[in-house]
């Protein structure tokens, strides 16, 4: 796992004008061919994602199983974390359709609960999941997953800890999702195919835990 420490962010973005994206994604996130860092000092760079850090937020790049990939970063507040995954998509778009059923499917098998509501993005999953306590006793780990497709991507935002417990269409978390910018590349993938992430090169790794 890595982590950095947000820097201070300019007033002013410092992105070049590009013509006005049309449909739900008008205020970001941004493809790569809308949007570019430029020389703004507070993105960072993972590769198919361009994050733009704020004060008060953590970052973390967690390890998928073994194998040392890199699949989301999760960006943490003092009581909430989103976390974000980019995926290959087709052309058509849609994708967001098949993968929200998918998971509404697996939060069933697990014994939670799972309400689908009209959102910033449109629909998006409203989810409590059973887990363990510390201290022993029964919980639920609330969450909040919005799907948004891009040019043969999709964007896969969890919200967690207050931001998935009350959900809100304003605050850190959301200005941090608008400002996101993905790039996919141009070469073929498979529709669902992780677009996996790489570390910056000021990256510090520590222990999970630290």
């Amino acid at each position: 796992m890595a982590r950095r420490r947000g820097k201070q962010q300019s007033d002013e973005a410092t992105a070049p004008a590009v013509p006005e994206v049309e449909g739900a994604r008008h205020q970001g996130p941004w493809d790569s061919s809308e949007r570019s860092p430029g020389d703004d000092e507070t993105y960072i760079d993972l590769g198919p994602l361009k994050v733009r850090v704020r004060v008060g937020l953590d970052v973390q790049l967690p390890t998928d199983g073994d194998g040392g990939d890199i699949g989301s970063v999760v960006l943490v507040a003092d009581d909430a974390a989103l976390e974000l995954r980019a995926f290959a998509a087709t052309r058509s778009g849609g994708l967001w359709d098949e993968v929200r059923d998918d998971l509404i499917i697996e939060v069933e098998r697990l014994g939670g609960e799972c309400e689908q509501v009209d959102g910033l993005y449109g629909p998006e999953l409203l989810v409590k999941v059973p887990v363990d306590l510390p201290d022993g006793e029964k919980g639920f780990q609330p969450s909040r997953i919005v799907g948004i497709e891009g040019p043969r991507w999709l964007l896969r935002a969890t919200f967690l800890g207050e931001a998935g417990l009350n959900p809100s269409d304003e605050g850190l978390l959301v200005d941090t999702l608008r400002d996101v910018i993905v790039d996919r590349g141009p070469e073929p993938r498979i529709p669902r195919e992780s677009l996996l992430l790489t570390l910056p090169a000021n990256a510090v790794a520590v222990e999970p835990g630290e």
